[in-house]
């Protein structure tokens, strides 16, 4: 499957999505930010990657946390995963969290989430008044213990 990728500024050098390593799921995606962009604990910043993304259709991206900036600097992405349909083509922004005590500074081209490409299917939608039971059927939040 080919993924389309333009460079909103096609001079600026920064780093493509690339798979790390042979059997990786997710492209790692960079901050295309000249300027640091400074994450104060407890806040979220929306860090520019310079990039707009054609999914083929039946398709997403998914944008995910990287384990290593979650592991050693509590950098998560607050809305994991972040979805990009098939029919945006607006620049793919991460939304990087600071869920630690201090502040994390994001600089230019560095490794910041993954991106995943997921099939997606299209649900119909059947209004009715009744649905089948099930063994677990209304038990929710916690109802198999602890």
């Amino acid at each position: 499957m080919k993924i389309r990728i333009k460079k909103i500024e096609p001079n600026l050098e920064h780093s493509m999505p690339v798979y790390a390593t042979e059997h990786a799921s997710g492209m790692d995606v960079s901050s295309a930010s000249i300027e640091d962009i400074e994450i104060l604990p407890q806040t979220t910043q929306l860090i520019p990657t310079n990039l707009v993304v054609e999914i083929p259709e039946g398709f997403e991206a998914q944008i995910r946390p990287r384990s290593g900036l979650a592991l050693k600097h509590n950098i998560g992405i607050i809305n994991s995963p972040g979805t990009i349909d098939a029919d945006y083509r607006g620049e793919v922004k991460i939304l990087l969290t600071n869920f630690g005590k201090v502040p994390y500074t994001v600089t230019f081209n560095e490794r910041i989430a993954q991106m995943v490409i997921c099939k997606v299917e299209k649900a119909e939608i059947e209004i009715t008044v009744e649905l089948s039971e099930t063994r677990r059927n209304t038990g929710g939040f916690g109802h198999t213990g602890i």
